[in-house]
């Protein structure tokens, strides 16, 4: 047979490969949480593989770090870790130089993990924030401030602080959104504390691109996260109504 009918017929499946259309019909997912549970039976071969790193790895993450009075997880519309972790960006908004930030958000998709109950270690806030997401202030107008709100709403929350308080609809729109107790002042200039990632609108925060002057402090979110807990040695958190369902 012809070298060149040969060639031909090898590429045929490809081409029918490629006249096929695929559809995604749906898509399920849920949150697994990395416990000492999933290594419950670990394989006496896999474990001879990672020992030698063993050391170097627990001396990055098994130092004490503080207590937590609670465990805490992250979700929407408010959640307790969401609530701790936007209030320890207020908290070290104050290494800029400047006054406490007037708010903080933390995305919620940023929360990998869950806070354990009792003893914390660099490890655990290293699983909760394991991207190198830098704490930054940055400015923001009144007007900006209460479309950020918006976005807020359409997502169903995220993590605010004690500051903010929201009410929301089931279907995504924001009702009402005051900071320190009074309604967004339009003409006001804001300060809040959040992570570098969200200046650029990620995770549908769109209006956090309209931000003003930025105060980078290099400092990762989760040694922010670390140094709170160290200094304060024991942490907590509570639903407060930071975000309401109407």
């Amino acid at each position: 047979m012809n070298r060149n009918i040969l060639l031909g017929l090898a590429f045929v499946p490809v081409l029918l490969c490629a006249q096929e259309k695929y559809k995604v019909r749906s898509i399920a997912w849920e949150r697994l949480e990395v416990t000492a549970a999933l290594d419950a039976t670990p394989e006496a071969e896999a474990f001879e593989i990672v020992k030698p790193y063993k050391h170097s790895v627990d001396s990055v993450m098994m130092p004490f770090l503080g207590v937590s009075r609670t465990a805490m997880s992250a979700g929407r519309p408010e959640s307790l870790l969401g609530n701790w972790a936007a209030d320890v960006m207020v908290e070290t908004s104050t290494a800029t130089g400047l006054e406490r930030a007037d708010l903080g958000v933390v995305n919620v998709g940023g929360l990998r993990n869950n806070m354990p109950e009792g003893n914390v270690r660099r490890g655990d806030v290293m699983l909760i924030s394991p991207f190198q997401n830098n704490v930054v202030v940055t400015e923001m107008k009144g007007s900006d401030l209460q479309q950020l709100m918006c976005d807020i709403a359409a997502v169903h929350g995220e993590a605010v602080s004690s500051s903010v308080r929201l009410v929301i609809t089931k279907d995504g729109k924001l009702v009402s959104a005051t900071i320190g107790g009074q309604p967004i002042d339009p003409m006001r200039t804001y300060r809040l504390a959040t992570i570098d990632y969200l200046l650029d609108g990620n995770d549908k925060l769109y209006s956090m691109k309209r931000h003003g002057k930025v105060y980078p402090m290099n400092m990762l979110s989760r040694d922010a996260m670390s140094e709170y807990i160290i200094k304060t040695k024991v942490i907590d958190s509570k639903l407060e109504g930071r975000i309401v369902v109407q």
